[in-house]
């Protein structure tokens, strides 16, 4: 990604939390300039707790309970990394994530929220779903509600949070035809730290829901089917969940850093006994001003957490947190009834809900309502054609920022013939092909443009990429070399990010056999990595020359991450078909090529779109093309967008370099003309062998479909009525 400063300091944000969101947001309005931000989070989106009951209730959608990370790390100019943080090496300032090389840092920030786990409860690892962490409770409970045939739960911890959910799944359950049997439990008395008033309204409400409620009384075991309690008794449960008090995070603790119960002990200005690290929210403990965990303390965190940050990577005075003393809780009754309780007062009903409501609501879209990126401006007098030329919106990156395969195919048959015997290749192919002593060897060059801030992702992605061109000739990876473009920045960060590369290269072309040999570095406007590889050919190469009339087509990956991709730039794709495609892209087809070893022809789809490729075959082969439209897998989320007008750059030039195409136009029918990045292996085979095939890919973990077939003739033929599958 470009940048027109050069990048100095390193901040991480370890989880996604409340604070660390709203810090995030004001990162985008006004940004440090030299800093390259950093995000870890399990997961692309971050629940907003304040929503949970009345999503649990049924009152709220996911998409109304998730921050959306992904387009707020877009906005904020940050690189998410989609993983779990599991130790800090303070030492050397690094930070392990599993899957991929530590992440180095200058400042870092803790926001990872706690856990409800009860490692401690007999069974609960096994048939317990903690409520927290959100994100995986919230899973796992619309699943169960959507298909439950035993609306049965039972809800351990008897405070506010576990009194919400059991409120809410009752209401949730019973709305859907059930008669619920939900039973809240609590070792001591339940809602025992409210008081007298708000406590009896409470209980009424909890009541009124059809809650039972077993007080003074623990859990010894947890089953598939219930728990059993101290007192011998069973409780029956299809779902039973815990609630109850609030753990750290078990690798908190071998950080070093001062804790108290586990939780990191920060001063007034939020840092830890590590000035390097601060520490926010529910993992935190002020040890200046000890609260309970609540969000409205994480919420009121953020702008001195955001003004702080700035001050420890600038050399600036950091200011103090004062939280205060007593705040308004809101609580879901299940139904869109509220209480609200301060100071001792106490009132319940639904205006309170719809206060709540408001007040959620408006802390949501303030994630939504993000500035988009503006296109750079055209001065006064310009050259005839710079508008047009400019486009309407930003460049893509990876396979959508190539040339159009019209003005390619133009400029490579005005090229003289090499004239050399050693060299033999098919006009549009995926590698060249060399003869020397008696060995076959592919060799193959392909670079990206980076579209994600993560030099992991690109440097496996680029990767993929290359090695594709290599595994569609049926032939075996032996030797890459790597070309780097690094935008500006210091010599330290030019180490931490080329450790980043290097790793992540050496990885996926070790688990691809072949060996890093070389490369090139250089400093550049933007980050772009790039590979020339070679492979070896025990027999004849499989070119895009060799399909037959009668073949039937097998394409191994979805296609639409050239949408994706493009509307992700835009901050208009959801953060979880962004990490999705991107998964999608780092999928190997070292399997697939294997699976697909006796192709009469192949070829990887990548930045000339399906339609690109596929019209490569069939010229190369004297061969027609019928595809079925409605058989071609497409990546979550690209078809909305598709439909919304979401383009790729490059999706013109496609779309106008292929004169055949036939059939079937709209959304759907543009996808074929969308470029790929690390797409998918695009396969003629014998229709006897096919359905082994496919069975075979899909065994291996591959989205593989048979999309069409081939005949005699010319063009490409788009039908979306399969008259054989009706």
């Amino acid at each position: 990604m470009r940048t027109d400063l050069p990048l100095v300091q390193d901040l991480v944000l370890i989880g996604g939390g409340h604070t660390h969101a709203l810090a995030l947001r004001k990162w985008g309005m006004n940004p440090l300039a030299g800093v390259r931000v950093t995000v870890i989070n399990p997961g692309p989106t971050a629940p907003y707790s304040g929503m949970l009951p009345g999503f649990v209730a049924g009152h709220y959608g996911r998409d109304d309970l998730d921050i959306d990370l992904v387009q707020l790390a877009r906005f904020a100019g940050a690189r998410v990394i989609n993983g779990k943080a599991i130790a800090i090496d303070r030492a050397a300032r690094e930070i392990m994530v599993q899957g991929r090389p530590p992440i180095a840092y200058d400042i870092a920030s803790l926001d990872v929220g706690i856990t409800s786990e009860m490692p401690k409860l007999s069974g609960f690892a096994e048939h317990g779903i903690p409520a927290k962490p959100l994100g995986a409770f919230a899973a796992r409970w619309d699943a169960f509600r959507e298909t439950t045939d035993d609306p049965s739960v039972a809800v351990i911890g008897g405070g506010v949070a576990g009194a919400e959910l059991a409120m809410g799944m009752a209401h949730a359950l019973r709305a859907r035809g059930h008669d619920p049997k939900v039973t809240l439990i609590d070792r001591s008395y339940i809602l025992d730290g409210f008081g007298d008033t708000a406590r009896r309204l409470l209980i009424d409400a909890l009541t009124a829901q059809g809650v039972a409620l077993i007080e003074n009384t623990g859990v010894e075991r947890v089953m598939a089917d219930g728990a059993v309690l101290s007192d011998g008794r069973t409780i029956a449960a299809a779902f039973v969940t815990g609630a109850a008090g609030a753990r750290p995070h078990d690798w908190i603790v071998a950080t070093g850093l001062e804790l108290h119960d586990g939780f990191v002990t920060v001063g007034a200005d939020l840092r830890s006994s590590d000035p390097t690290i601060f520490a926010v929210g529910d993992c935190a403990h002020m040890a200046h001003a000890p609260r309970p965990k609540a969000g409205v303390y994480a919420v009121r965190q953020a702008p001195v957490l955001f003004d702080n940050i700035r001050a420890a990577m600038s050399r600036g005075d950091l200011r103090d947190y004062h939280p205060q003393k007593d705040y308004l809780k809101l609580v879901s009754l299940g139904a869109k009834h509220a209480l609200a309780e301060k100071f001792g007062t106490a009132r319940r009903g639904a205006l309170l809900w719809r206060w709540k409501d408001r007040i959620d609501r408006k802390f949501m879209d303030q994630f939504r309502d993000l500035p988009q990126m503006d296109q750079p401006k055209i001065p006064r007098t310009a050259a005839v054609g710079l508008t047009s030329a400019l486009g309407d919106k930003p460049m893509c990156g990876g396979c959508g920022a190539k040339v159009g395969r019209g003005a390619l195919r133009g400029v490579l048959a005005g090229l003289p013939q090499h004239g050399r015997d050693d060299v033999q290749s098919v006009a549009g192919d995926d590698a060249a092909i060399l003869r020397t002593g008696g060995v076959t060897q592919v060799m193959t060059t392909d670079h990206l443009r980076a579209f994600s801030n993560d030099p992991v992702v690109m440097t496996r992605i680029a990767a993929i990429h290359a090695l594709g061109d290599i595994w569609a000739m049926g032939a075996t990876p032996q030797a890459a070399t790597i070309n780097v473009i690094l935008p500006r920045m210091s010599t330290d960060l030019q180490k931490r990010t080329l450790t980043e590369i290097m790793q992540s290269a050496d990885r996926v072309l070790r688990e691809a056999g072949a060996a890093i040999v070389g490369g090139h570095t250089s400093r550049g406007d933007e980050m772009t990595i790039g590979f020339t590889i070679t492979g070896l050919v025990k027999s004849t190469p499989i070119t895009i020359a060799g399909a037959r009339a009668g073949d039937v087509l097998i394409l191994t990956k979805p296609v639409g991450s050239g949408v994706i991709m493009a509307a992700e730039m835009a901050g208009a794709a959801r953060g979880e078909d962004v990490i999705t495609a991107l998964d999608l892209m780092c999928q190997s087809q070292a399997k697939a090529a294997s699976i697909l070893s006796k192709a009469h022809a192949m070829t990887d789809v990548t930045g000339f779109g399906l339609a690109g490729h596929l019209a490569g075959i069939c010229e190369a082969s004297n061969v027609a093309a019928t595809l079925k439209l409605n058989h071609i897998p497409i990546m979550n989320g690209a078809l909305e967008l598709c439909q919304s007008g979401t383009r790729s750059t490059l999706f013109q030039d496609n779309f106008a370099g292929i004169d055949s195409i036939f059939g079937a136009t709209g959304p759907r029918a543009d996808l074929l003309f969308d470029p790929q990045t690390a797409g998918g292996i695009l396969a003629a085979v014998s229709p006897r062998s096919a359905p082994s095939m496919l069975k075979k890919l899909h065994a291996a973990g591959y989205t593989a479909a048979l999309i069409g077939s081939l005949g005699q003739g010319h063009g490409i033929h788009v039908i979306t009525n399969d008259p054989e599958s009706a």
